[in-house]
């Protein structure tokens, strides 16, 4: 079999789900994935060519008023069948929607939308109505497992909105993600973990050009994300999530200068609409971490994110403080 294992579940769970369309007499046609869904040698979606061939695919069919695809599974640049990674079927979702200029991506899941806290830790938490691309990334990139961060990319390239709804509840209203935001304000708290900080220290750095780029080249080289930076005269602190190439990292950074790292801690990342710019936002955050010690703090690096690093036995009472604080929840 030429698929293989990789992706028999979504040939055959798509053949069980077009044969009970048959013995129900739906009008359908089964759009095979692997005729249109392609990554280019760097695992990018080809989305000139995706939209090609699914409108030569689609035309086809116009007749049929339910179309069925595989999710997740792909051609890679040689052919092979290969998978979209980053989300999956959601990624295959947003792909497809934004090929056919879709009025609306709609992707189900096992909750009502995004909540304004993570519900795994908090009691009281809510469905957010609606969010801006820019802020469900952030929240997405930030812990919120609902969605992978790069899933919905492609619906935001070509404008078109994405709805989580819940298959247990189909009549909740889930979140809706548009292009622009709904309102200013504080939307929703997520927390990323298993968060490594690293703080850099040295006397070279001290009016010193030159000495950040060497801190970023190290990372670099290892293919290692940094998701938080902040400095001082003479040193610098930034948080990676991927421990791979810690100990290469590290070996390369203590030639810079005293090299500090700090395991298992959490980025606690608050999240809205020009967040950065509102006072009374601000005076209820810093009311909210009383009694916390906060390692690091990342603001006006985006106008929708005010991220928070804190030892990872902190998060819980972290989270439920600025529950109570920020949206009157406890």
């Amino acid at each position: 079999m030429e698929q293989g294992c990789a992706c028999a579940g979504e040939l055959l769970s798509t053949k069980i789900f077009c044969c009970y369309l048959d013995e129900i007499g739906e009008s359908y046609a089964l759009l095979p994935a692997l005729e249109f869904m392609s990554i280019d040698e760097n695992e990018e979606p080809q989305i000139g060519s995706i939209r090609t061939r699914l409108a030569q695919i689609t035309n086809q069919h116009k007749d049929k008023k339910i179309l069925v695809t595989q999710g997740y599974i792909c051609r890679n640049a040689r052919g092979e069948v290969d998978n979209l990674k980053r989300g999956g079927s959601d990624y295959t979702a947003s792909l497809v929607a934004a090929a056919i200029n879709a009025s609306v991506c709609e992707i189900w899941t096992d909750i009502d939308g995004m909540h304004n806290n993570d519900p795994r830790v908090v009691n009281k938490t809510m469905p957010v109505e609606q969010l801006s691309f820019d802020e469900a990334a952030e929240l997405a990139y930030f812990g919120a497992k609902i969605l992978h961060p790069a899933s919905i990319w492609p619906a935001q390239q070509y404008k078109i909105p994405v709805r989580l709804l819940n298959t247990m509840e189909p009549e909740a209203k889930g979140t809706l993600i548009t292009q622009e935001a709904a309102s200013a304000g504080v939307k929703a708290v997520a927390a990323k973990d298993n968060i490594i900080a690293i703080k850099i220290k040295s006397g070279r750095m001290l009016l010193a050009y030159g000495f950040l780029r060497k801190v970023f080249e190290v990372f670099e080289k290892y293919k290692t994300p940094i998701d938080m930076i902040t400095t001082s005269e003479v040193a610098v602190s930034i948080t990676i999530d991927n421990p791979e190439f810690l100990k290469l990292i590290l070996q390369e950074l203590e030639v810079l200068g005293t090299v500090e790292v700090d395991e298992e801690q959490t980025i606690i990342s608050v999240v809205g609409h020009n967040i950065n710019e509102t006072e009374e936002i601000i005076k209820k955050l810093f009311g909210s971490i009383r009694n916390i010690p906060i390692r690091m703090v990342s603001y006006g690096g985006s106008r929708h994110n005010i991220s928070l690093l804190v030892a990872a036995e902190h998060k819980t009472q972290l989270l439920q403080q600025l529950n109570k604080g920020m949206f009157g929840l406890s």
